[in-house]
C-alpha cells in the first residue's frame, strides 16, 4: 500500500457515520449485514448511507455482495489488513516483526 492509498482510507474512517458503519459491519464479521439493515440501526437515512457506503468501498474497507434483492455489506478483511500493515511496517525502529503478532491477532494471515 502506498500513502495516498493510506490517507483515502484513513480520510473514508475520518467522518462519524462512516465510522460508525465499518465498526458494525467488523462486529458482523465476513457474514456481513444488508443496507436496509445497517440503516436501521445506525438510524442514517438510506440515501446518505448509499453515499458512506460507497466511500468504504472505494476505499478498500468494505466489500458488497448482492443476495437476492438485498445488497450485503461485509468488512474487506484483507483491504483492513493491508491499511493496518502500512501504518505498523516501521514498527518498533524497522522492526516490523515485533507488531506481526498484533497484526495476525487483529486480522489473521488467511485475510491477505
Amino acid at each position: 500500500m502506498d500513502i495516498s492509498t493510506a490517507v483515502a482510507s484513513l480520510s473514508a474512517l475520518a467522518q462519524e457515520s462512516r465510522l460508525k458503519v465499518f465498526r458494525l459491519l467488523v462486529e458482523c464479521g465476513q457474514d456481513g449485514i444488508a443496507a436496509g439493515e445497517i440503516a436501521r440501526a445506525l438510524g442514517i437515512p438510506h440515501n446518505t448511507l448509499s453515499s458512506h457506503l460507497s466511500l468504504l468501498v472505494q476505499a478498500g474497507l468494505i466489500q458488497s455482495r448482492r443476495d437476492g434483492r438485498s445488497i450485503i455489506y461485509a468488512v474487506d478483511l484483507a483491504g483492513t489488513r493491508r491499511l493496518f500493515g502500512f501504518l505498523m511496517q516501521d514498527c518498533c525502529r524497522g522492526q516490523p516483526e515485533v507488531c506481526a503478532p498484533l497484526l495476525d491477532a487483529v486480522f489473521p494471515a488467511c485475510c491477505d
